[in-house]
C-alpha cells in the first residue's frame, strides 16, 4: 500500500510541477482523481479493528470526493481501446467469461455513491455489543434497497468476525456468554468468566468452565455461519439458513447432554409437577438457547420465501399458517424461559446491583421478544384466515394445472427443509390440509352443509381474521414505539423504525381488505362486484397483502 501511495504522490507532484504548461481545469481534474484513488485505497486497507470514527471518516471522505469527479468528467473523452474483450477474458474467473459491461457515467457515479453510503452505514455494527443487537443490525442491513454490494457485505462480516473477536472489543467466548445471559442465564455461574481463573480440577468452577468450553466450541462455528449467511444475497441467505437450521437441531440435542452434566455442579432445583403423575421440569438453559435460535431461523426461512416471491398464490394461506405455527412455538418457548428466569429472581434473597441489572436486561429482552413474536403470530394468522376465505370464495386463482404431481407431493417438496427437524415437527399433509382448508371447496360437501351453515363458517373465519388484525395492529404499534435499547436496534434505529412503520401499514391494509370482503359477503356476494389483486410489491416484503376493490 505504501508503494502505491508513493506513486500516487509522485503523480500529483508531477502534475503540480507542470502547472505552467497545463490548464488549471485539466490539472485539477487529474489531481482530484489521484486524490480519490488515495482515499479509496486507504479506506479498503483499513484494519477491521479501527475505531468507529476513523472507519466512518475514511468512507465519508471517499463519498465527498465524488462530486468533483463528476463535475470534471466533461473535460475528458472516452478511450474504448483502454479495455477489450481480450483483457476481460484474462480477468474472468468463470467459463465462459462474462461479457464486458458498458456503464453510463451517471450510473457509475450513483453506484459508487451507494457503495460508499452502504460502507459507511456498516459502522453501526460498532454500536452492537450483544448477539441480539448484531442479528438485528445484520437483518436490517440486508434489506437495504438496492442490496449492498458483495464487497460491502464482506466488509461487514470482517467487522463482526475479525480474528474471532466481535466488533473488535469482546472475545468470542464472552460474546456467547453475553448472549446466553441475555436470554436464559442472567447473572448465572455458568456464564461467569471468573470460572476460567480456577485451575483446580476438584473445583466445580473448573468443571463448569470445562463443559462450557465444549459448548462454545460446538456452537461457535454455527453461530458465525448464521451471521455470514445473513450477509449474503437474499436467495443465498434463505438457502444457507435451510442448512444451518439442521446444524442447530444437532446443537440442541448436544446441548441437552451438557445441560444434564452441568446439574451436578449448579445444584439446580426443577419445577415440581402439579400432580404426582407429572414429571419435574428442568430449565435446560443451553438447549433452550439453541432451540430459540433454531426457531427464529425457521421463521426467517418462511418469511424470506415471501420476500423472494417463491410461493404461488394458492400457497399463501398455507405458508402464513405455518409462519404463525412457528411463531406460536417460539412464543411458548419464550414464556417457558421467562418462567424460569422469574423463579430465579424469587430465589435470590438479596440480589446485588450487578444481578439486578442482569435480570432487568434479560426480562426486558424476553418481554420485547414475546411482544414481537405475538405480533408476528397474530398478523400471520390474520393473513392466513383472509387468504383461506378468498380461495373459498373463488376470488383468488386456486386451481392450477399440475398434471404430473399431487397436492401431497407438492406439500412435501415445499416443507422439505423442515422435515428433519424434530421439534417443531412438520404436520402431515392431511392435518395441514384440514387446518388450511377448514371450509370445504367441494360442491357435494357444500350442499351437505347447507348455505346457512356454510355462510356462518365463512363469517366466523372472517371475524377471526378481523380480531387477529386488531390485536396485531395494537402489538405492532407497541413494538414500533419501543426504545432502541429495548428493541436492540442500536446502530440501525432509523432503518428499523422505517421497517416497523411499513409493517403497520401492511396491518392496516389487511384490516381494510377484511372489512371489504365481509361487506361483500353481507351484501349477498354478487358476482363481479368485488375484485381482488395480489400485488408483487407491498408495504413490506414479508407481508403479502391482497388489495380488495369494490366495483
Amino acid at each position: 500500500m505504501d508503494d502505491v501511495e508513493d506513486l500516487l504522490d509522485q503523480a500529483i507532484w508531477l502534475i503540480e510541477a507542470k502547472k505552467d504548461s497545463c490548464p488549471d481545469y485539466i490539472r485539477e481534474a487529474l489531481t482530484c482523481r489521484f486524490m480519490f484513488r488515495k482515499l479509496f485505497l486507504r479506506a479498503v486497507a483499513l484494519d477491521p479493528c479501527v475505531s468507529k470514527g476513523e472507519y466512518a471518516a475514511s468512507w465519508r471522505n471517499c463519498s465527498s470526493a465524488l462530486p468533483s469527479l463528476l463535475d470534471s468528467s466533461k473535460y475528458g473523452s472516452t478511450v474504448p481501446q483502454s479495455f477489450s474483450a481480450k483483457i476481460q477474458r484474462r480477468f474472468a474467473s468463470t467459463v465462459p467469461p462474462r461479457p464486458v459491461m458498458m456503464n453510463d457515467l451517471k450510473d457509475t457515479y450513483d453506484y459508487l455513491q451507494r457503495f460508499f453510503d452502504d460502507a459507511e452505514a456498516a459502522r453501526g455494527v460498532f454500536d452492537c455489543l450483544k448477539g441480539s443487537q448484531i442479528f438485528t443490525f445484520v437483518s436490517i442491513f440486508g434489506t437495504r434497497k438496492p442490496q449492498p454490494s458483495v464487497y460491502v457485505r464482506c466488509l461487514l462480516s470482517s467487522l463482526i468476525n475479525n480474528k474471532m473477536r466481535v466488533s473488535g472489543e469482546t472475545s468470542f467466548t464472552q460474546f456467547i456468554f453475553d448472549d446466553l445471559a441475555e436470554l436464559v442465564l442472567p447473572a448465572d455461574i455458568l456464564v461467569d468468566m471468573a470460572n476460567y481463573a480456577v485451575e483446580s480440577p476438584q473445583s466445580r468452577k473448573f468443571q463448569i468452565a470445562k463443559r462450557m468450553d465444549v459448548f462454545v466450541e460446538r456452537v461457535g462455528q454455527s453461530y458465525l455461519e448464521t451471521l455470514r449467511a445473513m450477509n449474503m444475497n437474499r436467495s443465498r441467505t434463505r438457502r444457507m439458513l435451510c442448512h444451518t437450521i439442521l446444524d442447530w437441531e444437532n446443537i440442541q440435542l448436544d446441548a441437552e447432554e451438557i445441560d444434564m452434566s452441568l446439574r451436578e455442579y449448579t445444584h439446580e432445583e426443577p419445577i415440581a409437577g402439579q400432580t404426582p403423575d407429572e414429571e419435574n421440569v428442568w430449565s435446560f438453559p443451553l438447549s433452550s438457547w439453541s432451540y430459540y435460535h433454531k426457531l427464529h431461523q425457521m421463521e426467517w426461512v418462511v418469511q424470506l420465501g415471501f420476500e423472494l416471491q417463491i410461493y404461488r398464490t394458492d400457497e399463501l394461506a398455507g405458508m402464513y399458517w405455518y409462519l404463525q405455527y412457528l411463531a406460536n412455538f417460539r412464543l411458548q418457548h419464550l414464556q417457558r424461559i421467562r418462567t424460569f428466569t422469574l423463579r430465579r429472581v424469587d430465589v435470590i434473597e438479596r440480589p446485588t446491583a450487578e444481578q439486578t441489572a442482569a435480570f432487568s436486561q434479560s426480562l426486558s429482552f424476553l418481554n420485547f421478544s414475546m411482544l414481537e413474536t405475538s405480533a408476528t403470530q397474530c398478523f400471520a394468522d390474520a393473513l392466513s384466515c383472509l387468504y383461506i376465505s378468498l380461495v373459498h370464495l373463488s376470488l383468488l386463482p386456486a386451481n392450477f394445472e399440475f398434471p404430473y404431481s399431487t397436492p401431497g407431493f407438492r406439500y412435501s417438496l415445499r416443507m422439505r427443509p423442515f422435515f428433519p427437524i424434530s421439534i417443531p415437527s412438520v404436520p402431515s399433509y392431511e392435518e395441514f390440509s384440514s387446518l388450511v382448508n377448514p371450509l370445504s371447496a367441494k360442491p357435494q360437501e357444500r350442499s351437505a352443509l347447507g348455505p346457512s351453515l356454510e355462510a356462518k363458517r365463512l363469517d366466523s373465519l372472517l371475524e377471526a381474521a378481523e380480531l387477529a388484525t386488531k390485536i396485531a395492529r395494537k402489538e405492532w404499534e407497541a413494538v414500533s414505539k419501543s426504545s432502541a435499547e429495548i428493541a436492540r436496534c442500536q446502530g440501525c434505529e432509523k432503518e428499523w423504525r422505517v421497517k416497523q412503520k411499513d409493517v403497520l401499514r401492511s396491518v392496516i391494509a389487511v384490516g381494510i381488505a377484511v372489512a371489504g370482503v365481509r361487506k361483500w359477503v353481507a351484501g349477498g356476494m354478487q358476482a363481479g362486484k368485488l375484485k381482488v389483486e395480489v400485488a408483487e410489491k407491498g408495504y413490506h416484503d414479508w407481508w403479502v397483502v391482497p388489495k380488495v376493490k369494490a366495483l
